[in-house]
C-alpha cells in the first residue's frame, strides 16, 4: 500500500466512522469494523470483552520482546451535530464529538502498518479497541477481563483540538486530571414566595453552596497543584411564586495529584455540610470516582517525545506543562496498571476554521493530523518493542 492509499484509506475510515457513531457500549459496527480488519492483517482477535470491546494479539518475528499495549477508544456522545461538512453522522442526537471515530482510524492504519512490518520488530503488540470510553468505564471494564495481563507497557494518543494540527504534545508525569462526579440534594422547607419567613429556602442554601464550594480549591489544595471544582448544572423550583423546598446541584472535581483527588470530595462535604447547618437544611451527598489521573511514565514519555521530534521536528513538539489538561480520559486506569504514556496530537486550524472545542456540537478535526499520528504511534511503538 502507498502512502497516498494509507492516507486515502485512514481518512475515509474516519468519515464512515464519523456518519455512524454510536454510544459507549453500542459499538456494534464499528466493534465490527475493527474486528473485520485486524484479522484480515492476521492479528488473533477476540470481541465482546466489556460486551463490546475488540482485542487484538500480533507476535513480531523478530525474536522474543516486550508486550506492548496500544488502545483506541470508539465511543461517541449523545450531542446533536451541527457541522456543515458532507459526512455529518446519520444518527440524530449522537455525533462524534471528541475525535474517537480518528482515533479508530489510527488505530486500524497503525495496526496494519505493524502487521506488515512485523518481520522487523521483537515481541508482542496488543490493540485494545475500547468501549465507553465517555465516563461509562470501558477501560476498567476490560482490565477486569484481562487485557492487561502479560502486558509491559502501553501507548495511546487524543487528537487535540488545544493543539494546531499536527503538533505532538506529551509531558512526563500527569497528562490529563483523575475526576470525580458529585451530586447534592438541599432540603428545606417550601412555601409561598410572598412569605419567606415561613420558609427555609432550598435555592438560597444551595445557591451559597455553589460560592462557598469556590473556597474548596482557594484554601484546601496546595496553591502549586492545580485542582478544579466545578458546579455544572443547578435545577430547582416549579413556579415563580413557590419557594422551592428541593434543589440538586452536580458537579465535577479534578487534579493530577492522586492524593490531592482522593481528599477533595470531603473538602466538599464539609463545605456543604457547614452552609446548610448554618441555614437549617439537611442534604443528601454522593460522589463516584470516574478515573485516576493519566499519568506518564518518564522513560517512555521521552521516547514518544524523541520520536515525534524525528517525524515533526523538535519546533513541533510540546512538552511544557502547559499541554496538560484537567479534561480526564480513562486511559489513566490503564496506566495506573502498567507504565506507559498517553499524548497529544493537535487537530486545530484556525485556516480551515477548526476550532471549536472537544464536547461542542461544531467539533470538527483537521484532518491531516491524522498521518502525523499514525507516523508518531507507529515510530514510538516500535522503538518501544525493539528496545531502542
Amino acid at each position: 500500500m502507498t502512502i497516498a492509499e494509507e492516507t486515502e484509506l485512514l481518512v475515509a475510515t474516519r468519515r464512515d466512522l464519523h456518519r455512524h457513531p454510536e454510544l459507549g457500549f453500542h459499538e456494534h459496527r464499528t466493534a465490527g469494523i475493527a474486528a473485520e480488519r485486524l484479522r484480515a492483517a492476521g492479528y488473533e482477535v477476540r470481541t465482546g470483552i466489556a460486551r463490546t470491546g475488540v482485542f487484538g494479539t500480533l507476535r513480531g518475528g523478530a525474536g522474543d520482546g516486550p508486550t506492548l499495549l496500544l488502545r483506541a477508544d470508539m465511543d461517541a456522545l449523545p450531542i446533536d451535530e451541527e457541522c456543515a461538512h458532507d459526512f455529518v453522522s446519520g444518527t440524530p442526537g449522537v455525533m462524534h464529538a471528541c475525535g474517537h471515530d480518528a482515533h479508530v482510524a489510527i488505530g486500524l492504519a497503525v495496526a496494519e502498518r505493524l502487521a506488515r512490518a512485523r518481520d522487523r520488530w521483537r515481541g508482542t503488540v496488543k490493540y485494545m479497541f475500547q468501549p465507553a470510553e465517555e465516563g461509562l468505564g470501558g477501560a476498567v471494564g476490560m482490565i477486569e477481563a484481562g487485557v492487561l495481563e502479560g502486558v509491559d507497557a502501553a501507548l495511546g494518543l487524543h487528537v487535540w483540538l488545544g493543539l494546531p494540527s499536527g503538533v505532538v504534545g506529551v509531558v512526563q508525569g500527569p497528562q490529563m486530571a483523575g475526576a470525580i462526579e458529585f451530586s447534592v440534594q438541599v432540603r428545606g422547607r417550601g412555601g409561598h414566595g410572598a412569605m419567606p419567613h415561613e420558609t427555609v429556602d432550598a435555592v438560597y442554601a444551595a445557591s451559597q453552596i455553589v460560592v462557598a464550594l469556590q473556597s474548596v480549591v482557594s484554601r484546601t489544595a496546595p496553591p502549586l497543584e492545580p485542582a478544579v471544582v466545578t458546579v455544572a448544572s443547578f435545577h430547582a423550583g416549579s413556579a415563580h411564586n413557590v419557594i422551592a423546598e428541593t434543589a440538586r446541584l452536580t458537579g465535577t472535581v479534578r487534579a493530577f495529584d492522586p492524593a490531592l483527588l482522593e481528599a477533595l470530595p470531603a473538602h466538599v462535604e464539609r463545605v456543604i455540610a457547614g452552609v446548610c447547618a448554618a441555614l437549617g437544611t439537611t442534604y443528601q451527598y454522593r460522589w463516584r470516582w470516574e478515573g485516576p489521573p493519566t499519568v506518564n511514565d518518564a522513560r517512555i514519555a521521552l521516547v514518544v517525545a524523541r520520536e515525534a521530534e524525528r517525524i515533526v521536528g523538535a519546533e513541533r513538539v510540546r512538552t511544557d506543562p502547559d499541554v496538560r489538561t484537567m479534561a480526564a480520559e480513562d486511559f489513566g486506569d490503564v496506566l495506573k496498571r502498567v507504565p506507559g504514556c498517553y499524548f497529544f496530537v493537535g487537530g486545530r486550524s484556525e485556516e480551515k476554521g477548526i476550532t471549536d472545542p472537544h464536547h461542542s456540537p461544531r467539533f470538527d478535526l483537521c484532518e491531516d493530523c491524522m498521518p502525523v499520528a499514525v507516523d508518531v504511534l507507529e515510530a514510538a511503538a516500535l522503538a518501544l518493542l525493539n528496545g531502542d
